[in-house]
């Protein structure tokens, strides 16, 4: 499958994504994951993109198409992929069509992930990611807590609240998101991929993406 999965932040794309893996071996790619890691490795591109993501800021298109164009022609993108948090923005959309059509790739669907404000602020407030760039386990303080309180039960590095988790850091990314990637559901609208789910259950999303492409 090929799929692009919208939704605010904390809407549990990641989740989904990789509940979606598991049945056919396409690959989850997030963007998210991919620049955390280049802070944590304190390359060129993460030094850049660092202090937009600890504002809630979006990261300039220019850093993030050049990540895609690279990642999209890897080998283990040939079975399917799961694009997680991208594209954010009507410019990124359309760069990603132009950029699909030069690679000769085309979408399945776009799945909006449709979850309430105040419970999508809850889930943020109280989730811990393991520090470990190579593990980044999620956990949460009041649903999915460690066994053992700031240690990851896989890997046993540190969890710690990132900082684009921080109450005013959500707020921001919210609104953010309302402004500038929740527009991208038209803009799929009018190409005939969309497909919206509304529910905070992962097993309700993923049932209802597997009913869409009968798989």
């Amino acid at each position: 499958m090929k799929l692009i999965l919208l939704g605010a932040p904390g809407a549990g794309k990641g989740t989904v994504a990789k509940r979606l893996t598991a049945i056919d071996g396409s690959v989850q790619i997030s963007t998210g994951d991919i620049l955390r890691g280049a802070v944590q490795a304190g390359t060129e591109l993460g030094k850049e993109a660092e202090g937009y993501m600890n504002r809630g800021d979006l990261v300039p298109d220019s850093l993030i198409m050049g990540i895609m164009e690279q990642r999209l022609q890897m080998d283990d993108c040939k079975t399917g992929f799961l694009l997680d948090g991208f594209p954010r923005t009507i410019p990124q959309a359309e760069a990603l069509k132009t950029l699909m059509n030069k690679i000769g790739i085309s979408l399945d669907m776009v799945v909006n992930i449709d979850v309430p404000r105040d419970v999508i602020f809850d889930r943020l407030c109280t989730r811990r990611t393991c520090e470990n760039t190579k593990c980044q386990a999620i956990y949460n303080v009041k649903s999915m807590p460690s066994k053992v309180e700031g240690i990851c039960d896989k890997c046993g590095s540190n969890i710690v609240q990132r900082a684009d988790e921080t109450e005013v850091a959500i707020g921001h990314r919210l609104d953010t998101y309302n402004e500038k990637t929740a527009p991208l559901a038209g803009f799929y609208e009018k190409e005939g991929l969309l497909k919206t789910v509304t529910g905070t259950s992962s097993d309700v999303v993923v049932a209802a993406i597997e009913k869409a492409l009968s798989l």
